[in-house]
């Protein structure tokens, strides 16, 4: 693990593959870690010679934390009915600063931008804001936060946003397993050994769930993009999933449709989740589309 200063904040990064390969940054969602991104969806990506950058958003695992700074989700709420600027600690576009800035410190002149989730909202934001650091947008199970999309079900939102009652490894590990199968893949076969063991690292690495509850202000304070979206110029790759019940997939079918010329792919199947079973078939859209604009780029 590298550190490195970006944005004026501290953090955490990794990159793997050679360093003249085309440049892809991951931007993970809410809460998780660098860690999160699963070996085989990574190293597939280097193994087609992409260099990729991996990073801890700010709050998460070993990047600068906001420590003491609760927000007050019901005066976040007050404030976005009486269309006033909620006052928190920073917003979805201050964590897209964040990932441009670290390709500016890595001295990366632009590279694809691919985000899950909450990363996908980065994502798009870096692609609005910065268009110059992004050569395309790949966004996974993600939205434009517009009014009238179906909201996630009950089951899922409790799953993504209560905390273990306990708070030692065990419990923790216990609470997520339990609590992914309301947002989870149908179509695709879950390996609980492999995710507790994934789960017992990243509580090892840095369990800190304050930073949870300033990334869910971000996410709900966060204005629709859909509107910003219809002006963006460049090539964009949408997935989604027909099973997602924390992004339902017409998410997905919409922030495409914002897009210009954007490519969409719905898996049946697929959930908010990145199980062994799907990663081939994210690769199998993924690799064609950056080969495909970088051919372009020539």
């Amino acid at each position: 693990m590298a550190r490195i200063r970006a944005n004026g904040i501290d953090m955490a990064y990794e990159a793997y593959g050679p360093t003249d390969g085309v440049p892809i940054l991951l931007i993970h969602g809410f809460g998780q870690q660098l860690t999160a991104w699963p070996e085989e969806f990574r190293d597939g990506l280097v193994n087609a010679g992409l260099r990729v950058i991996c990073f801890d958003n700010r709050d998460v695992g070993l990047t600068q934390k906001w420590d003491g700074m609760i927000p007050d989700v019901r005066a976040i709420a007050v404030a976005l009915r009486d269309g006033r600027k909620p006052d928190i600690p920073y917003f979805l576009s201050d964590m897209a600063a964040d990932a441009a800035g670290l390709l500016d410190a890595l001295r990366i002149d632009s590279a694809h931008i691919c985000g899950a989730s909450m990363g996908g909202m980065i994502a798009q934001l870096v692609a609005l804001d910065r268009p110059e650091k992004a050569r395309s947008l790949i966004a996974i199970y993600s939205t434009t936060n517009d009014m009238g999309l179906p909201p996630s079900t009950p089951e899922a939102h409790l799953a993504l946003t209560t905390r273990s009652a306990a708070q030692d490894r065990a419990s923790v590990i216990d609470h997520v397993l339990k609590s992914r199968g309301a947002y989870s893949s149908t179509a695709f076969a879950l390996d609980d050994a492999r995710a507790a063991a994934q789960i017992g690292r990243a509580y090892a690495r840095c369990y800190y769930p304050e930073g949870m509850l300033r990334h869910w202000s971000a996410i709900l304070a966060g204005p629709s993009r859909g509107e910003r979206l219809k002006s963006l110029k460049l090539p964009a790759l949408v997935l989604h999933g027909s099973a997602d019940t924390l992004l339902p997939p017409e998410h997905g079918r919409q922030l495409a449709a914002c897009i210009p010329g954007a490519e969409f792919h719905e898996i049946e199947g697929w959930g908010h989740d990145l199980p062994a079973g799907v990663i081939p078939i994210l690769h199998g859209f993924m690799l064609p589309f950056v080969e495909k604009v970088e051919a372009a780029r020539e």
